[in-house]
């Protein structure tokens, strides 16, 4: 799994994901950077599910819930409309660290 970073991009944080779309889980790995969020599957999908979110484009972060036991779910809603909703691990860290790039 290959992230290209452009001039002066640093990662800050990465780690496990999952990324919810419709009825589909695609495990991955979700991936900030000082100027964008990547999220790169890792089970076969990278041409379907290769994500990439720069910080202009983010509306909000929400924290939420992934089943009905975790707190561990993010869901970054981008000026468009468009959802994308993760489950990672320390979530209020990755959650803080997104809301402070936009």
């Amino acid at each position: 799994m290959v992230v290209s970073l452009q001039a002066n991009e640093q990662v800050i944080k990465a780690g496990d994901s999952t990324y919810y779309i419709n009825s589909d889980k695609v495990d991955g790995k979700l991936i900030l950077t000082n100027q964008r969020i990547y999220f790169r599957p890792s089970n076969g999908h990278a041409d379907t599910f290769n994500l990439e979110i720069m910080p202009t484009d983010i509306k909000e972060v929400i924290f939420c819930k992934i089943g009905k036991l975790f707190s561990n779910g993010l869901n970054v809603v981008k000026k468009d409309g468009n959802e994308f909703l993760f489950k990672v691990k320390k979530r209020n860290e990755i959650g803080e660290m997104i809301n402070r790039m936009y």
